[in-house]
């Protein structure tokens, strides 16, 4: 075997690997590893879930952090780069998404903890008033970066930001707090293996 046979060789097998370690949920396809921001932070995929509601699979989830971890409230505190994406696996309207992100934000925070974040929330609505419709397919990226804020993505464009780690606590603690709407998925996106 050549040099350059053995180069190309070497390549295919890292190659094979690489993809070998991405996921697959409801045929959403996940890479293991991620880079975001200006400065190409690389995130890991902490876990991964469907988000059921009555007897619908309305999207997959996915929690993306610099290094796994299983804790909840240690990611809420931990003021790190975060990703948390989502691939709609059914159609919804602009209003049906805000309002179930807004019922869930109702839900998992007490008043006083929402009182100071009503404003960046209308900001976060307004983002997806323009979308119109998610349609199944859309994804939404919703990064977190301690110097920007939180910076919403929709099918790779950039739609808003909004600053303050408060506002993104809040909102990874409808999917990973100590009251999530979905139990089951906290656990797929905490890693967290059903026994």
């Amino acid at each position: 075997m050549s040099l350059r046979e053995a180069v190309v060789a070497l390549l295919l097998c890292v190659a094979a690997a690489a993809s070998a370690a991405d996921v697959e949920v409801e045929g959403v396809k996940l890479p293991e590893r991620i880079h975001i921001g200006a400065d190409r932070s690389e995130l890991v995929l902490n876990g991964a879930g469907v988000r059921v509601r009555f007897i619908f699979n309305v999207y997959v989830a996915a929690l993306y952090l610099p290094a796994r971890m299983a804790d909840g409230e240690a990611i809420l505190r931990d003021n790190r780069p975060s990703r948390l994406f989502l691939q709609m696996l059914r159609n919804l309207t602009s209003d049906q998404l805000t309002s179930l992100i807004n019922d869930a934000l109702h839900e998992t925070l007490t008043p006083e903890q929402r009182l100071p974040l009503e404003s960046r929330m209308k900001q976060f609505n307004a983002i997806f008033e323009t979308l119109g419709e998610a349609r199944k397919g859309v994804q939404i990226a919703i990064d977190y970066l301690p110097q920007l804020g939180t910076i919403v993505r929709i099918n790779g464009v950039e739609k808003g930001r909004i600053p303050g780690a408060d506002f993104n606590q809040a909102l990874l603690r409808i999917w990973i707090g100590d009251r999530p709407r979905d139990p089951e998925l906290r656990k797929a996106m905490l890693g967290i293996r059903a026994n």
